[in-house]
């Protein structure tokens, strides 16, 4: 008999975290029980492995439970069982229940019987009634449906007439969400063309507002092929036209893109030279994947920093030629940044360290090791102190040279899934699991707002470029935040209020970017929808979906382009335009 060991169902249950889109528990669970070790090749897994693992287990019982009753047909015992039996009894309890739940059906049956013979006297209305009545009704619910489909027809007329009117002249396509990822399925490396533009279809979200949002035609929109795996990260060069991006598929991608409209031509890396591949293993292509997590380019933009799930950080010339390897982590990196002054580089790690890296050295110099569990973000304060948190639930703040935090954050009741300095590195923003976002105050040393509108676990939050230290000083500082509940919700941090709570998504919400003047904020979530909203409006203002979920969204320096990278393995570069 062949049986799972502990070690074998350990990595069933991390495969089923990570395809589920939950990474810091699932690095969290490979990192305590030594997945890296387990002889089981991860790429021969299929989806859902675990699921189909559990139902095949409770198939077998049931069939087990069942057979020793030969009396009846096997296929009528199951009815017998539910699944909380299946689950809270043994065998022998099992068989008890099938018994006994036959004795009783058969004496209902006899009963039945008796009832029957004395409806057969005439009472019992003739099959034929019943069939016309049937009838009847199924016509009914064929022209209910009619008159919707009717409605719905003139609906998409009138909208097509007033596009017309307005110079547009486009059908508005019909998009259908009921094919999320919402397991971690992959979904198919290829977008499902269009017939018309070859590319995902735009699609309307209902909002308060009066008008609805614009639509963000395909033609707008460049479509970047070539990665084999779902996109997890992208950032824009801060000096130049090029993107970079990250993917599960061991590589990172530099795509230069032309200047001006976009085109909606399929790009990939077989075609033009437009991208150069980072490629982060070694040997076989076939190896296990080396998820490419996290992306930074320094301020001048002349080199790319890289985290991967191999603990490795890896630096870049925008040329595409590894420049050096940073090596000292035992588990994956979640996060990386560099300084503004661009000598150093900081990296967080499922090892519980963050480290701050000589990048002219190459080699490290120093690990600052207070976390008690897995570091899941970090940022600079400025060049030489940062802050650091955990799913430990804390939040520390160190300084190179310094052996001890010089402040240490405590209050969320869950994991703290980002941190963000304000522009003027005198507040930090934290977000957690337990669905609420807080500003510490560097000066007060204490928690200055606590915010807990959200329904659900936070995962991200960005504070506007604008007020103080911004290149907007005249208009007010603003913090978003995006959640599982599938709102934003944009504070005004000097009252201490909630400004708007964004409603337009249906899905978990996961990135959100403002635009460079501090007016728009794009948002990206699993509904496979990027939403452009007006700050000051509090509404869409534009809208683009595609075919799978949206790992993070970025805007470009001159705020004309927003890219979004997705779970189908495509990273699309929109137009925008007002």
């Amino acid at each position: 008999m062949i049986s799972l060991t502990s070690a074998d169902l350990n990595y069933l249950i991390f495969h089923y975290l990570h395809e589920s889109r939950f990474t810091h528990s699932a690095f969290a669970l490979g990192y305590e029980a030594g997945i890296n070790k387990s002889t089981i090749d991860g790429n021969l897994v299929p989806p859902g492995a675990l699921v189909t693992f559990v139902q095949k287990g409770i198939q077998y019982l049931e069939l087990e439970a069942n057979l020793s009753n030969d009396d009846l047909d096997t296929d009528e015992d199951f009815q017998f069982l539910q699944p909380l039996d299946l689950i809270t009894k043994d065998v022998y309890e099992l068989q008890k229940i099938i018994k006994e739940r036959k004795e009783n059906l058969q004496k209902d049956k006899a009963k039945g019987k008796e009832k029957e013979n004395v409806e057969n006297d005439g009472e019992h209305e003739p099959e034929s009634a019943i069939d016309k009545e049937k009838e009847f009704a199924r016509g009914k619910e064929k022209e209910k449906q009619q008159k919707e489909i009717d409605k719905e027809r003139d609906r998409e007329r009138i909208d097509k007439e007033n596009d017309r009117g307005k110079g547009k002249g486009k059908e508005k396509p019909q998009v259908d969400v009921a094919d999320t990822s919402q397991n971690g399925n992959k979904i198919s490396g290829r977008l499902e063309e269009n017939e018309t533009d070859g590319g995902p279809e735009p699609m309307n979200i209902c909002t308060s507002s009066t008008s609805l949002p614009y639509e963000i035609p395909s033609s707008d929109v460049t479509f970047l092929q070539g990665h084999t795996s779902e996109v997890f990260a992208c950032t824009w060069n801060p000096t130049g036209s090029l993107l970079a991006s990250g993917s599960g598929d061991s590589t990172a991608r530099i795509w230069t893109i032309a200047e001006g409209p976009c085109s909606s031509t399929m790009q990939s890396c077989g075609g033009p030279l437009n991208v150069v591949v980072l490629k982060h293993f070694k040997g076989k292509t076939n190896e296990k994947s080396k998820d490419v997590t996290t992306l930074d380019w320094n301020v001048e933009g002349t080199l790319l920093a890289t985290g991967s799930y191999d603990g490795q950080a890896r630096i870049w010339s925008k040329d595409g030629e590894l420049v050096s390897t940073l090596n000292k982590h035992k588990g994956p990196i979640f996060s990386l940044k560099w300084n503004k002054k661009g000598d150093y580089l900081l990296s967080g790690s499922v090892d519980k360290t963050a480290i701050v890296w000589d990048v002219k050295t190459g080699e490290w110099k120093q690990q600052f090791e207070f976390h008690s569990a897995p570091a899941l973000d970090v940022d600079w304060k400025n060049n030489v102190s940062f802050a650091t948190c955990s799913t430990d639930s804390m939040i520390h703040v160190c300084k190179v040279g310094e052996n001890r935090p010089i402040k240490t954050f405590s209050g969320h009741q869950g994991e703290v899934n980002a941190i963000k300095w304000d522009p003027t590195g005198t507040l930090l923003a934290s977000c957690s699991d337990d669905s609420t976002a807080k500003i510490w105050s560097m000066k007060q040393d204490t928690c200055l707002l606590d915010l807990k509108e959200h329904a659900k676990e936070i995962y991200t939050v960005r504070w506007s470029p604008t007020g103080p230290g911004t290149n907007n000083p005249n208009k007010q500082l603003v913090l978003a935040s995006a959640s599982f509940d599938s709102t934003i919700k944009l504070w005004e941090v000097e009252a201490g209020r909630l400004l708007h709570s964004l409603n337009g998504h249906r899905e978990p919400v996961y990135s959100v970017a403002f635009s460079p003047n501090g007016e728009y904020l794009a948002s990206g979530s699993l509904d496979k929808c990027m939403h452009i909203w007006s700050v000051k409006e509090a509404r869409i203002v534009r809208t683009f979906c595609g075919n799978g979920g949206i790992f993070e969204v970025c805007w470009n320096k001159e705020g004309d382009k927003i890219a979004a990278c997705f779970a189908n393995n495509v990273v699309c570069v929109l137009d925008f335009r007002i």
